[in-house]
């Protein structure tokens, strides 16, 4: 049974507007007991610039000693899980700040001083509405340092070229900063197993690229985040891929469906939630509109994936009961196939939108608002280890459980 009683973490961002830059803060590891599980699964959903909970959530793993041994990632969710792989267990959390901080500066001009960021982002609902809004501006007109810039000349809508070049922005400078930041080596050793989604432009199939397979490189996650028409299509031996979000936004079905099964600890970050107020304007409808398309529906799996997981659960205890000089019927040796008894845990943490964000939030990549982002994943995933047997091994029926502290705290 997990360790119950996990203090409340201080945020580990810290932005004081004084002029430094936000610091990992320094924090004690209290490390909790977990059931013999055989995978602990890390699952990244693609969401841009609110991919920064997701490191919020990674340093509350961290620091509770929870190492996974999987992790899979989806745009924004695969260049923090190179990032993640890609560096030792001591240094992954100071690794993401380091990116965060990069990827949330202009790319060409200098940032605001940290006061008068600090000042702005937290001043009147107002001010800081309008200030959000123009650090979203800044990323459409001139791009994020080490991740994008705008093509120049741009492209135009009727003219042919290599598939490389048709996209409004040119990701060349994320390459060097995931190459600055990862020891690829070290993705590939087969420390942690790695997948990345992506879609085939040409055959519109979901690809995920795995190191079980597969030796990884920039390519390979940068294809995971080209979400066209911004960014375009990645080549990878000879075939072209896109964003994995354009057909499933989350690796979810990926790591409970992989076979041979295990018994698995899968934490489950979204940066989409599928429930959220009516919108009222044309602009909260355009920002309604992703959270629903980007969701991709991650309850709706699960219920679906925990239904599956419960007739191979009963199917094993109803094989159990058959006896034994019955067990070469046809029929019992299918069902053997099928049957399961594998126990799966799953707890979603859901990043929760923000009253002043609008629906550029995927692309606001203000310092203050990644703070913001950090700061709640890593709440939310505090609040959820503090909770009694959540972290245990599933005993129903099913083999099969869900948690959400959002969802279990109304």
């Amino acid at each position: 049974m997990a360790q119950r009683n996990l203090k409340r973490a201080r945020v580990g961002v810290s932005g004081d507007g004084e002029g430094a830059g936000p610091a990992v803060a320094a924090r004690s590891r209290r490390h909790l007991r977990l059931p013999n599980y055989e995978t602990v699964a890390l699952m990244l959903q693609g969401g841009g610039a609110l991919g920064a909970y997701q490191a919020g959530v990674f340093q509350g793993l961290y620091e509770a000693g929870i190492e996974p041994n999987w992790i899979a990632g989806i745009s924004i969710g695969a260049l923090n899980t190179a990032i993640i792989a890609g560096n030792p267990p001591e240094r992954r959390v100071e690794r993401l700040l380091q990116f965060w901080e990069t990827i949330c500066q202009p790319a060409f001009g200098p940032p605001l001083p940290a006061p008068v960021e600090h000042a702005l982002f937290n001043s009147s609902e107002a001010v800081r509405k309008a200030f959000t809004a123009a650090q979203a501006m800044s990323a459409i007109v001139e791009g994020q340092k080490g991740f994008f810039v705008p093509r120049f000349p741009p492209p135009l809508p009727t003219v042919s070229g290599p598939p490389q070049l048709a996209s409004y922005y040119d990701t060349t400078p994320l390459k060097a900063t995931l190459e600055s930041l990862c020891d690829f080596d070290r993705i590939n050793s087969g420390e942690i197993r790695v997948s990345v989604g992506a879609v085939n432009c040409g055959t519109g199939n979901f690809a995920y690229f795995d190191n079980t397979h597969t030796t990884l490189r920039p390519e390979h996650f940068i294809a995971s985040g080209a979400l066209p028409p911004g960014f375009a299509a990645v080549e990878i031996d000879g075939q072209f891929y896109w964003d994995g979000g354009l057909m499933s936004n989350t690796p979810l079905y990926e790591v409970l469906q992989t076979t041979p099964r295990r018994d698995t600890l899968a934490f489950q970050v979204d940066l989409w939630s599928a429930i959220g107020p009516v919108p009222d304007n044309i602009t909260d409808v355009q920002g309604r509109m992703k959270d629903i398309q980007y969701s991709s529906r991650t309850r709706l799996v699960t219920d679906m994936l925990q239904r599956s997981q419960r007739f191979r659960h009963v199917l094993r205890e109803v094989l159990d009961r058959v006896p034994e000089e019955q067990r070469d019927d046809p029929w019992c040796k299918l069902a053997q196939d099928l049957s399961c008894s594998k126990r799966y845990n799953v707890i979603h943490l859901i990043y929760r939108h923000k009253e002043y964000e609008g629906h550029y939030k995927d692309f606001q990549f203000g310092l203050s608002t990644m703070r913001e982002h950090w700061r709640s994943g890593l709440e939310d995933i505090v609040r959820s280890l503090e909770q009694p047997d959540w972290l245990d091994m599933p005993q129903n029926d099913a083999g099969f459980v869900t948690h959400d502290i959002h969802r279990d705290s109304r």
